[in-house]
């Protein structure tokens, strides 16, 4: 007998453990499944509700120029708009999109094009990590990028990543429908 075995126990327990530990998982998915879905459409709708109507500032107006006058996919705007006006047309934009996607609750179609739409404004917003200048650390040259505008971008890669998949989970369930 081992030192470490214990008497008239069996001597193969993992897969006894292992199956207790798949069952207290299942159980808690059960539960975490759904309240993660709700938490990434409610976070989504909330970020689009504060940054859309940021949009209607003046802060934030000066704020995009930067960005918006060295893109070649928005720089066009600035000869329709003005500077406010630009911002106030996306103030209202980013809130449609929120919307959408807080729409979940009344149809996935809804979320399906919020995701969807939020995907291509969030792959738009990165490519200004390529059209603005200052985002990498002149000193230290790439990968180093700045807080702003560079960091800033970069949180966008998580943003496309959440708007896509609410994409996905919502054309899902139109299709289950």
């Amino acid at each position: 007998m081992s030192l470490f075995s214990i008497p008239g126990s069996t001597p193969d327990l993992a897969p006894i453990a292992t199956a207790g530990w798949r069952d207290h998982a299942r159980h808690v998915l059960v539960y975490a499944e759904p309240l993660s879905r709700f938490g990434l459409y409610a976070s989504l709708a909330i970020i689009y509700a504060w940054f859309g109507g940021m949009k209607f500032t003046e802060y934030e107006a000066q704020g995009l120029v930067p960005l918006v006058e060295n893109s070649p996919l928005l720089s066009w705007f600035y000869a329709l708009f003005s500077v406010r006006g630009f911002s106030t047309f996306l103030g209202f934009i980013e809130l449609g999109i929120g919307l959408l996607i807080a729409l979940r609750l009344v149809s996935p179609i809804f979320s399906a094009a919020g995701g969807l739409l939020s995907a291509g404004l969030f792959v738009t917003t990165l490519s200004f990590m390529i059209s603005t200048p200052g985002v990498v650390v002149p000193e230290l040259g790439a990968p180093a990028i700045t807080v702003a505008p560079g960091q800033f971008l970069l949180k966008d890669i998580g943003l496309f990543a959440a708007s896509f998949w609410v994409f996905v989970d919502s054309l899902k369930a139109v299709a289950r429908r």
